[in-house]
Parts: C-alpha cells; sequence; structure tokens
C-alpha cells in the first residue's frame, strides 16, 4: 500500500485461520480509501450465534465497513462519527438479519481508521482487542466488554488468571443484542514512524502477552509477522484453538 506522496507508507496485512472449529465465523479486511492516499479502515468482526449465524453477523460488520467508507471523505467527515456510526448501523443490520435467522447471530467488532494526517482512530465492542504498538512497546490497547474483564476491573483476578478462566468467553457487551452495543472509542493524535496497530480476535490474543506481540510486529515486516503469530496461536492451542483473525498495519519509512 504506497503512499509515497506523504513520506512514508502504511504497510498493511491481514490473518484468518478457522483454529479447530468446524466454521469460519471471524471475518477482517483492510480498507485502503479508494480516492485519498494514506487513508486506511481496518475492520474485524467475530461471529457468534450457530454455525450460520455468527458468519452472518461477521459478514454484516465487514459489508456495513465497507458501504460506509466508500462514502467516507477524509476532507469532510469526522472519523470519530462514523466508527460510530459503523457500530450503531452494523448493529442494526445484524438485529435484522435475525428477525430471518435460526440462530441467534451476534459479532465483536474492532475497527480503525488511519488519517493521512496519521491520526488514528479506535472503536470496538466485545473481546476482539486493538493495540497501539511504538517500536516493539505497547502504547496502549482496548478493554474489553467481558464478564472476566469486570473481575480484572474489580481487583478479583489478575489478566493471568482472566486468560484461564472458565467463564473467559462471556461477554458483556456485542453486537446483535437486545442492549444497545457499547461504544468505547480512542483518539491518537499521531502514528509514529515504526508504530503499528493492530486489530485480532480473542483466538488469536489469548496466546500472547503483549510483550510479545510488541517483540513480533516490531522485528519483523507485517506479513511475516502475521503469519508467525498465527503460527504460535495455532501452536499453543494444542488442537483445541478457536478461529483467529488479525489485521496489521504499520507505518513505514520510504525507500
Amino acid at each position: 500500500m504506497a503512499t509515497s506522496s506523504l513520506g512514508y507508507r502504511l504497510s498493511a496485512t491481514t490473518g484468518l485461520h478457522r483454529g479447530d472449529r468446524a466454521y469460519q465465523q471471524d471475518q477482517v479486511q483492510v480498507l485502503p480509501h479508494g480516492r485519498v492516499p494514506g487513508c486506511v479502515m481496518g475492520v474485524l468482526a467475530d461471529g457468534m450465534g450457530g454455525k450460520s449465524g455468527g458468519r452472518k453477523a461477521a459478514d454484516q460488520v465487514i459489508h456495513t465497513a465497507q458501504q460506509l467508507f466508500e462514502r467516507y471523505s477524509p476532507s469532510r467527515d469526522d472519523p470519530t462519527e462514523a466508527l460510530k456510526q459503523l457500530v450503531l448501523e452494523a448493529h442494526l443490520m445484524i438485529k435484522l438479519t435475525a428477525i430471518t435467522s435460526e440462530e441467534e447471530p451476534h459479532s465483536t467488532i474492532a475497527a480503525f481508521l488511519i488519517s493521512p494526517t496519521r491520526e488514528c482512530d479506535f472503536v470496538h465492542a466485545g473481546d476482539s482487542r486493538i493495540y497501539h504498538f511504538r517500536a516493539a512497546e505497547m502504547v496502549s490497547r482496548s478493554i474489553d466488554h467481558s464478564y472476566v474483564q469486570r473481575l480484572v476491573d474489580e481487583r478479583q483476578i489478575t489478566e493471568e488468571e482472566a486468560n484461564n478462566h472458565p467463564q473467559s468467553n462471556l461477554l458483556t457487551g456485542c453486537l446483535g443484542t437486545f442492549q444497545d452495543p457499547p461504544l468505547s472509542q480512542k483518539h491518537i493524535d499521531k502514528l509514529e514512524i515504526g508504530d503499528s496497530v493492530l486489530s485480532c480476535s480473542d483466538g488469536l490474543w489469548h496466546y500472547f502477552t503483549p510483550r510479545e506481540l510488541g517483540a513480533i510486529v516490531h522485528a519483523l515486516p507485517p506479513r511475516e509477522a502475521t503469519e508467525m503469530l498465527v503460527g504460535k496461536a495455532r501452536q499453543r492451542a494444542r488442537g483445541s484453538g478457536d478461529n483467529l483473525s488479525l489485521a496489521l498495519v504499520r507505518v513505514e519509512p520510504l525507500g
């Protein structure tokens, strides 16, 4: 993805694996803007709700993102509002899908929008995460809408205990539910050269510490980093891995 006129380039890749599940219910895309260099949207959805319900929900998230981003103008539109609109529209579409579906389709979302000025905005709902790394160091990550995260926040359990908690898959917010989805957003004033933005489902981040993630995305080009992350997650899952997906964008110098 070349952005030479801006003095830097964005290098982007995605990864998707069914894991040891019978069906793939994760979906992920990195969308370069059709008219504006240096403007990129990454969107990831981890669907839930039976063999077809989850996939339908994840597909709705991706489809909504594509439609919204086609209309998006970086010079005119507010990225925070665009991502809020993505969450609300995808939530509504999934609820409409549920009317004609035997299952109850739900989905997480973890989306980011990078502007030509290298500003970056996040939105997420559920336990799919977005990480911001500066070189190998984690600057920030999204906070899960989950039962175990609530226990961590209340200091009843540690982060390490949360990873192995028997109810680690219980969400307190996502898309397609009766309740309105959470709208957790974050703004980064400027991505520096060497920064990486990583969006991933719990089928991936579950198997890594932030330090490990940062080391891998910093040490390797995005495509190789993605291959290593997927490979290590599969190895560590020991035959019981969930669907996994990731979108990775790194700001790189020219030349």
